[in-house]
């Protein structure tokens, strides 16, 4: 039975109903019931509910066959997997974003509030720029409005968000959407079923 590591929330529920539609139902997993593993109605395959930044470590360690996950996490990560298929749902940017009207003095370290470490340092090592990371998990928008950042690094939809609270994007470092990705050793000793289901996902 192939495992299926599902991100909690929105974009796990677009996932799955990606599934459904090429074969793999699952009625329980849309009941109102507190449980994590769910079977598909033909046996074929298993769901399991992780939160969306743990997609990459149970499919790198074996825990689920394949996964979905975002290539921001992706790219904060860098986990040793298959990147199969983009998937084109969940599409954001990574970018730079700060108050209105910020004016960057090179002379001091630029203080960037984010929960993408990785993804910032090698932007702005990329720059030449000297920064000061402050790593957060949630509103990074808060750190700048309360001014202990400069900017942020973080992903952006609408942008609706920023505007809301006075700030603004002022570069892209890149863009992100929904990636199926597979664990390396279930893809090389049986990759058959996650080529077939790949396939009938990219025709959708």
């Amino acid at each position: 039975m192939l495992k299926i590591a599902l991100p909690k929330g929105r974009m796990g529920d677009k996932v799955y109903a990606m599934f459904e539609s090429i074969g793999y139902p699952c009625r329980e997993i849309k009941e109102d019931n507190r449980k994590l593993v769910f079977r598909s109605d033909n046996g074929e395959v298993s769901y399991v509910l992780v939160k969306p930044s743990d997609v990459t470590v149970y499919v790198e360690r074996g825990a689920a066959d394949i996964g979905v996950v975002g290539k921001d996490v992706m790219l904060e990560t860098r986990p040793d997997v298959y990147e199969i298929l983009d998937l084109n749902i969940g599409k954001c940017r990574i970018a730079v974003a700060g108050k209105v009207g910020f004016k960057d003095d090179p002379s001091l370290a630029l203080r960037v509030a984010t929960k993408y470490p990785h993804i910032a340092k090698k932007y702005y090592d990329s720059l030449g720029r000297k920064i000061d990371i402050i790593e957060l998990h949630g509103s990074i928008e808060l750190a700048p409005i309360l001014d202990m950042s400069d900017v942020i690094v973080d992903i952006v939809e609408t942008g609706a968000t920023l505007k809301e609270n006075d700030l603004c994007v002022y570069s892209v470092i890149g863009e992100s959407s929904a990636r199926l990705i597979a664990n390396k050793s279930a893809y090389n000793l049986g990759g058959d079923m996650i080529r077939s289901i790949a396939a009938k996902l990219e025709a959708l």
